[in-house]
């Protein structure tokens, strides 16, 4: 039996990128470090609109990876990077690694009875590459195959539907705060996940989820 929690839920919607691998932010601070710069990636990404544009054109699935790759080199080049564009989203994650200790306590979930949606924007042309995502989740939602990314509320919505499992049932696992806020405006429980000790201490201690 499950026990009891100040705020007991039943479902969980897991983040790919910085929850199922290491940071995402610290890889494209590392390929930023090789520029020179170890911010310039984040910085124009979060404040350049262009640059902005593209990413959410790329992670919705309405311009490619090497579209992507090409207008974000123009826009680092513009800020003093001597980039190439071939290749571009494939090199800002070449630091990312397999989150195994994340990985084994979402196969737990799973494995107790728990509903498990991966919920994850795209990024580049193969960031998927070596994980078999139906094993990591009985529902996979991909921003880029539905035309709608995180925050947007659609995609927690698509991704509950999908799980058969009401919003406000549900909790959200995801290394950025924005998408949780996009998820709580549903009803939907976040989890900020830094590693897997303090995710599972949360799912256990404020949701009632299984040791």
């Amino acid at each position: 039996m499950r026990d009891s929690a100040h705020d007991p839920r039943d479902a969980i919607l897991v983040d790919f990128g910085g929850v199922m691998t290491t940071s995402v932010l610290d890889a494209f601070r590392e390929f930023g470090a090789s520029l020179g710069d170890p911010e310039l990636p984040l910085t124009l990404l979060s404040t350049d609109a262009a640059a902005g544009r593209l990413l959410a054109e790329h992670e919705s699935g309405r311009i490619d990876a090497d579209a992507f790759d090409t207008g974000f080199a123009e826009r680092l080049r513009a800020h003093g990077a001597d980039v190439e564009a071939a290749g571009l989203s494939a090199r800002m994650q070449h630091g990312l690694r397999r989150d195994e200790a994340s990985i084994e306590l979402i196969r737990r979930q799973r494995r107790a009875g728990v509903p498990v949606a991966l919920v994850s924007n795209a990024f580049g042309r193969d960031c998927y590459a070596g994980f078999d995502l139906a094993e990591l989740a009985d529902v996979v939602v991909i921003s880029a195959e539905i035309g709608v990314r995180k925050p947007s509320r659609r995609i927690y919505q698509i991704a509950c539907d999908q799980l058969g499992v009401r919003p406000d049932r549900a909790v959200m696992i995801d290394d950025l705060a924005q998408n949780l806020a996009g998820a709580a405006r549903l009803g939907i429980a976040g989890v900020l996940h830094t590693d897997a000790v303090d995710t599972h201490r949360q799912l256990v201690d404020r949701f009632g989820f299984h040791e």
